[in-house]
């Protein structure tokens, strides 16, 4: 998030010749002021180290700036001047802290503008936050922030700095803000900023504040880090079935299974609940990953031998099923029939069983139908239509809520 030494010197040379430019005009005549003007005192020394500035002669300058600030008596404006040539100097030579030793005087002359103060401040800012000066970072960052000139990028510096401080509630409070300026100005927010309060509400062992935040992760960059993440911490307290199968389901369809273990709870599952067909491409599919570890490749590959039969038998008897279920006045023969079709790849026959199924209604568990007909469109990358059933399952009576928040999650971040 920091700037590099060669950014700021290319920014600050900008600045520098602004300064130079308000600095040309040197006190010839009193009885004819222009405005602040260097005094006589200094005039000499001034328009040397001008001159030396401009052929890059940098510490030709230097030694002419300390000439002109042992003269006396010096005007604010005089000591002003000398600070602000000084750094403009320091920075040319690659010297950071001499460039802000004299920011920060020049600043204490009180005989800056308002313009050049906003530049000054700036530039002690970023030279803070390459110097890993937390506080100093946040002090200017909030007088930018209060004089309106801090972009959201400064505003997750200073977020940044208050999470380097181990100061989690400021970190979280100026995320905040570097977010909503970020949407404001119609850009997306920059990841670490959720990436502060994640560790923060890991720290305080704090599951609902990780969760809210992995939500916003997920939904800012659909990483199966996140989901992983959110995934395992949602199914710590998790003790139906029926709730974990969705949340593993959810795992493995969002390419977040990261251990072979995984795989086998969710084909063991899939097992207990009747769907051989799917469990056996669980299998399948961790078989051919490099997550698998040898030690459960002989395990593994039993359980799968042992599930084709009826795998096999389901797919031989989808005619029949199809048929059965069209004669049907409930749905509950067009969901077994769409979830056979899902499991052998064949998706808009799927589509077609499901929506039967739910249009018949009388389900036992309604919410299966609604997964599985999302689960259908995705794979069809009928997105909008994934969502659309997704978002039904939030008003099934004796569903998990949990578990159809995290599937409408899914639906919001297909096509992403």
């Amino acid at each position: 998030m920091s700037h590099s030494i060669s950014t700021i010197c290319r920014a600050l040379l900008i600045a520098g010749g602004v300064a130079l430019a308000s600095h040309g005009v040197l006190a010839a005549d009193k009885d004819k002021p222009k405005g602040p003007e260097i005094s006589r005192v200094i005039a000499k020394e001034m328009t040397a180290a001008q001159k030396a500035l401009q052929a890059g002669q940098w510490n030709d300058a230097l030694k002419n700036l300390d000439a002109a600030e042992a003269k006396s008596p010096l005007t604010p404006f005089d000591q002003k001047s000398i600070d602000d040539f000084r750094a403009y100097a320091d920075v040319k030579l690659g010297n950071m802290k001499g460039a802000e030793a004299a920011y920060e005087k020049e600043l204490a002359t009180g005989a800056v503008t308002p313009e050049e103060k906003s530049r000054i401040t700036r530039a002690l800012f970023t030279f803070a936050a390459n110097a890993s000066q937390f506080q100093k970072v946040i002090d200017y960052g909030k007088e930018m922030n209060d004089a309106g000139t801090a972009t959201p990028n400064d505003l997750a510096i200073i977020a940044q700095s208050y999470f380097l401080s181990k100061d989690c509630k400021n970190s979280a409070v100026w995320a905040d803000k570097a977010i909503a300026a970020s949407r404001k100005a119609g850009e997306a927010p920059k990841e670490n900023l959720y990436l502060f309060k994640l560790q923060c509400a890991s720290d305080a062992q704090d599951n609902a504040g990780m969760v809210a935040v992995l939500y916003d992760l997920i939904r800012l960059s659909n990483k199966s880090t996140h989901w992983n993440e959110l995934l395992r911490i949602e199914r710590q307290d998790e003790h139906e079935d029926r709730n974990l199968l969705q949340i593993d389901r959810l795992m493995y369809d969002t390419k977040s299974m990261n251990q072979d273990t995984d795989y086998i709870e969710l084909a063991q599952l899939l097992n207990d609940a009747g769907f051989p067909g799917e469990a056996g491409n669980v299998l399948e599919a961790v078989l051919a990953s490099p997550v698998m570890k040898d030690e459960h490749k002989e395990r593994t590959t039993r359980l799968l031998n042992s599930l084709k039969a009826r795998a096999d038998a389901d797919k031989k008897g989808l005619p029949q099923a199809d048929a059965e279920a069209a004669k049907s006045a409930t749905g509950g023969l067009s969901l077994s029939a769409g979830e056979s079709h899902f499991a052998v790849g064949d998706y808009q026959a799927a589509v077609t069983s499901l929506t039967a199924a739910i249009q018949k209604d009388q389900l036992k568990h309604p919410d299966e139908a609604y997964i599985y007909l999302g689960r259908s469109q995705a794979a069809l990358k009928n997105y909008a239509e994934a969502k659309k059933a997704f978002s039904q399952l939030k008003g099934i009576p004796n569903s998990s809520p949990k578990v159809a928040k995290l599937w409408e999650l899914y639906g919001e971040t297909l096509g992403h």
